[in-house]
């Protein structure tokens, strides 16, 4: 099975259109996935939502690890019979929410400690952990562990952002080769780019991930309080570096604007 496909590019722009097939459904790019942070997408049912031609949705790691729970996912043996959902899930790391969590977490070289916002219980989250969270759940598509500064960081915690997203990238791909998936499909595992609006940053996390030669690339780091002209120059920059054969996730930029500009 071939992950992506280029079908079409632009003459004039590095616009593609292609096909990214995982092992339940193949699906036309660019896209949008509708978010089910918590494993449901707001006032939507799950047919509601292939009828609206979307086959790819977006999860997320660390709600489903609080709520409902592995033990819970893994007796429905994964998160699509758990929602009823046939097609493709990709699922975040948990990242994102580890750093609008800043009060609540800790980060050292080997993972990061936080207090969940349900409760005020304790939890720890290495890279090691975040695969095999994503492999009870059975994304079709999980994102490495990383570290995802504010906008208005300081160089140095982006430098330290950047060191420790390559560290733990290496370390989930590593780890998801020796154990593999949990049920009988494959899983694909997607890097990070992080670095903030720093070009020579971004320059460096772009090369030290794309080494990993991975079968899929993030954008991180962007929709966290920057520029809206910062964010696509960003955008422009890593276009002339990440490869073109592979599938791109730029992650949390929404609003139709910014996709159409970042598509472009």
């Amino acid at each position: 099975m071939s992950f992506f496909n280029v079908l079409k590019s632009c003459d004039f722009t590095s616009a593609r259109s292609g096909e990214l097939t995982t092992s339940h459904s193949t699906i036309k790019t660019p896209c949008f996935m509708p978010i089910g942070t918590y494993s449901t997408v707001k006032t939507l049912s799950s047919n509601e939502i292939k009828l609206l031609n979307y086959n790819l949705m977006l999860s997320n790691t660390y709600h489903l690890y609080l709520r409902p729970g592995i033990e819970i996912l893994e007796k429905f043996k994964g998160l699509h019979n758990f929602i009823n959902w046939d097609d493709s899930i990709l699922t975040d790391s948990g990242g994102f929410q580890i750093y609008s969590l800043s009060n609540f977490r800790k980060i050292d070289n080997n993972g990061v400690e936080f207090k969940s916002h349900l409760d005020g219980s304790k939890h720890y989250f290495n890279p090691e952990k975040i695969i095999d969270i994503q492999r009870y759940i059975g994304s079709d598509i999980m994102m490495v562990l990383d570290v995802c500064p504010d906008a208005n960081a300081t160089i140095d915690e982006h430098k330290k952002a950047v060191s420790l997203t390559t560290a733990w990238a290496n370390q989930c791909i590593q780890h998801y080769k020796k154990v593999g998936p949990k049920y009988n499909y494959e899983q694909f595992i997607s890097p990070i780019i992080q670095g903030g609006t720093n070009e020579k940053l971004r320059r460096q996390s772009a090369k030290e991930l794309l080494e990993l030669d991975a079968p899929m690339y993030a954008i991180g780091g962007l929709a966290v309080g920057e520029p809206k002209d910062e964010m696509l120059e960003t955008v422009e920059l890593l276009n002339t570096i990440m490869p073109k054969t592979k599938p791109r996730y730029l992650m949390g930029v929404g609003t139709p604007t910014d996709l159409i500009k970042c598509i472009s």
